[in-house]
C-alpha cells in the first residue's frame, strides 16, 4: 500500500484529563482500570507517560449502530484533542468503508503485523488516514482480520503515548469470550437498541464489563415498548445517553460517515464534553 503522510490530527494530548492504567503487553495489556475523565498521569512502559483517555464502544447486538457512534464521539473527541479511532472488529470489512476512507491512502491494521515493542505513536499516526481532524486505524476489507493481541497492545500503547484520545470501536464476540480489550478502557459505551435481543446481548457480555465505568446509549424506537429504565434494570448499567431516532444518518452513511449535525451528533458531543 501507498501511504502519504497526513497532518497531526487535533493539537498536543491533554495535560488536564490523563489514562489511568499502565500499559503492558500482555494479551489485554494494561492495568489497572480507571475513571473516565477523572484520571491520574501513570507511567507506562519504560517510563513513558501515558496521556490518553481510552473509550471503548460496543454493539449490544448486530446492527446496533456502535460503530456509528464510535465514529461521531471520536470526532467530537478530535475537535478537543488529538484523536485515533481505531478498528478492533476482527469480522468487520473494516470502518475505514463506513467513513468512505475505503479509497484512501494510508496504512491499515494488516500493515502493522510486524509492529512490535517500543512503537512511535505519532510515526503510526503519520500514516493513518484521517477522517476530517481524526486518525483512523482501520481493518481492510481485502485482508480481514486483526494482528495477534501482542502486536495490538504495543501499537495501542504508542498510541496512548502520542494522542490525548482513542476511541476502540470493541469487539463484541470478543468481549463475550473475554478476549477484548475492555480492560484498556477507562469507559466503555455500550450501544443498545430497546428490545430482548439487546438484553440478552448484554447480558452475554456483562460478566467481563464489571471493571471499566460502563453504562448503555439506548436507541429508540421500542418495536415492543421496552423503557430505556426497563432495558437499564435488566442488565444493571446506567443510562449514559439516548438516541432517538436520527433521519439524517442513513443518508449521510451513503456518502460518506455519520453526519456532523443531528441527534447523534448531538449525543456525542453531550458525552465528549465530559470526557475532556
Amino acid at each position: 500500500m501507498t501511504t502519504t503522510q497526513r497532518s497531526s490530527c487535533g493539537g498536543e494530548p491533554s495535560t488536564a484529563r490523563s489514562s489511568s492504567r499502565s500499559l503492558r503487553l500482555a494479551v489485554v495489556g494494561l492495568s489497572p482500570r480507571g475513571s473516565l475523565g477523572r484520571c491520574r498521569r501513570p507511567t507506562g512502559r519504560d517510563g513513558v507517560d501515558v496521556a490518553a483517555v481510552v473509550l471503548g464502544v460496543v454493539a449490544a447486538r448486530g446492527g446496533a449502530g456502535a460503530s456509528t457512534f464510535a465514529a461521531t464521539v471520536a470526532r467530537g473527541l478530535a475537535v478537543r484533542t488529538s484523536t485515533a479511532l481505531v478498528d478492533l472488529d476482527r469480522a468487520s470489512g473494516g470502518i475505514d468503508v463506513l467513513l468512505g476512507l475505503e479509497g484512501t491512502d494510508g496504512v491499515r491494521w494488516p500493515d502493522l503485523v510486524g509492529a512490535r515493542g517500543d512503537v512511535s505513536g505519532s510515526d503510526v499516526v503519520a500514516l493513518l488516514p484521517r477522517w476530517g481532524r481524526c486518525a483512523v486505524l482501520s481493518s481492510d476489507r481485502f485482508r480481514p482480520g486483526v494482528p495477534e493481541p501482542a502486536v495490538v497492545a504495543d501499537v495501542l500503547h504508542g498510541l496512548c503515548s502520542a494522542l490525548g484520545a482513542v476511541v476502540l470501536d470493541l469487539d463484541r464476540a470478543a468481549v463475550v469470550t473475554g478476549e477484548s480489550l475492555v480492560a484498556v478502557c477507562d469507559s466503555v459505551l455500550v450501544v443498545a437498541p430497546r428490545d430482548l435481543r439487546s438484553v440478552a446481548g448484554v447480558l452475554a457480555m456483562r460478566p467481563f464489563l464489571d471493571g471499566p465505568d460502563v453504562g448503555l446509549v439506548v436507541r429508540g424506537p421500542a418495536p415492543g415498548g421496552l423503557g430505556a429504565s426497563e432495558l437499564a434494570a435488566a442488565v444493571d448499567l446506567p443510562v449514559l445517553a439516548t438516541l432517538r431516532r436520527d433521519r439524517r444518518l442513513a443518508p449521510a452513511l451513503e456518502r460518506g460517515g455519520p453526519p456532523a449535525r443531528g441527534r447523534t451528533a448531538r449525543t456525542a458531543a453531550r458525552l465528549v464534553r465530559g470526557v475532556l
